[in-house]
């Protein structure tokens, strides 16, 4: 079992589109229809004549991620797209070649064919793991430090193996996420995100929650441990809470992600307190339907994953109590930001 990495646009814009349809995309808008595309030559010579302007080291950097997507994958081998939308990875399996699809967007139109049937949450993942699968390339195989065998075991649910440092030979020409610049935002956001999976579980997630709102210059109302009649936090604007936007919360720390169903309860719990805007945390993230569900909300309801709620700690930090910054210690730093071909 080979397993690649797949990533869903810079940003995540193609995943819902990727799971909902079962494939993985590839970007490359310029380049047109590689199905009869059969050698590395003749890739390298369309991409010389779609992207004229980009340097020699961009173009080798393109061939060497768009070659394995047409050519080299193959039925059967494992892939794994991290989820912008959500704190987790999604797997799946590749079931067939690459298609040219013309009743797609222009810029999804590179596809293959995946059965996806899994997602886990990052923190489930080695932090080594987690580098590889965080490289900055958009297509890329992940093999070493027997990395294939310890996602297939976590995948099955078994025990992960122990890691072997080294192992798997890389291929002629082709570009691994080992051999790429550490993430480092995105390894520092994966620390962050573990410690307050650890340390904020149940109600203190919802302190930290109510933290950051008070932040925000809300005066909030936190309901104690235990039966919460569907509402965690009562926010309101003023000294005493009384003016407007008011604002109730439901904070959910499962590593699940919430389906739809939490998303009407929230609604009911907003007319209930007479509340015009309702926001709900979850930790695990979204169902692929809770966006469709809160799109023509955008004036009543927010939505908070994992990775929104770290941002607005780093947002607030300097604003939240001394009580919650002893207990999740951050430090600014500066770092250059990697060239991107």
């Amino acid at each position: 079992m080979t397993l690649w990495m797949v990533r869903a646009g810079k940003y995540g814009e193609w995943e819902n589109l990727a799971l909902e349809k079962n494939m993985a995309i590839l970007g490359w808008v310029k380049t047109p229809d590689l199905t009869n595309v059969q050698t590395r030559e003749q890739l390298r010579e369309i991409l010389n004549k779609a992207y004229p302007d980009e340097k020699n080291r961009a173009l080798i950097n393109f061939e060497s991620q768009i070659w394995p997507f047409i050519r080299v994958m193959e039925k059967g081998d494992l892939v794994a797209m991290p989820l912008k939308s959500r704190s987790a990875i999604a797997f799946g399996i590749i079931d067939g070649p690459y298609i040219y699809r013309t009743d797609l967007p222009e810029n999804s139109r590179h596809t293959r064919k995946v059965n996806w049937f899994k997602e886990i949450p990052r923190d489930k993942f080695d932090q080594d793991l987690l580098y590889s699968l965080g490289a900055f390339m958009t297509v890329c195989r992940i093999h070493r430090n027997d990395a294939e065998d310890r996602i297939k075991a976590l995948l099955e649910g078994k025990p992960l193996p122990v890691k072997k440092r080294g192992t798997g030979k890389q291929p002629e020409e082709e570009i691994e996420s080992e051999d790429l610049p550490v993430p480092i935002e995105e390894m520092a956001t994966d620390e962050i995100r573990k410690f307050i999976s650890r340390k904020f579980r149940g109600h203190e997630l919802t302190r930290l929650v109510g933290a950051i709102l008070e932040a925000q210059e809300y005066t909030t109302n936190i309901s104690p441990p235990g039966a919460d009649g569907g509402v965690d936090i009562i926010a309101g604007k003023g000294p005493l809470g009384f003016d407007h936007p008011r604002l109730v919360v439901q904070v959910k720390s499962s590593d699940s992600p919430c389906d739809v169903k939490i998303v009407r309860e929230l609604q009911g719990v907003m007319k209930n307190f007479q509340a015009e805007h309702g926001l709900l945390v979850s930790w695990g993230g979204y169902s692929g339907t809770v966006p469709k569900e809160t799109a023509t909300k955008f004036f009543e309801i927010r939505l908070w994953n994992a990775d929104d709620l770290i941002q607005m700690i780093q947002t607030y930090y300097d604003k939240i109590p001394d009580e919650i910054k002893a207990e999740l210690p951050l430090k600014r730093i500066w770092i250059l930001v990697p060239e991107e071909e």
